[in-house]
């Protein structure tokens, strides 16, 4: 082989190593990419889960408050006719006395 052969083989081969060191390099780049990507959907995956949890309980929340307010106006009303069934009682002992 003559030296002008070798040449050209060397730098055959060395485009070929070249080449794969950068299909290497890509290969591991967009794997690295999909590692992030991935860790950004899980991430995002979990503030989602987390926010319908909240919005769930603030929906329970709503619904208790709306319960009790329903409860308190009637506990209001009953004390309300008893205050009054209580001023007539108290009205008709003062006219006994």
């Amino acid at each position: 082989m003559s030296n002008i052969e070798i040449g050209v083989l060397c730098t055959l081969l060395g485009v070929l190593i070249a080449y794969g060191g950068y299909r290497l390099s890509v290969r591991k780049e967009t794997k690295d990419e999909g590692r992030e990507s991935g860790a950004i959907m899980t991430e995002l995956g979990y503030i989602k889960a987390n926010t319908d949890e909240i919005k769930q309980e603030q929906r329970d929340q709503r619904k208790t408050n709306t319960e009790m307010r329903e409860r308190l106006a009637s506990v209001e009303a009953s004390a309300k006719q008893a205050h009054h069934r209580i001023d007539r009682l108290e009205g008709r002992e003062e006219r006994s006395e």
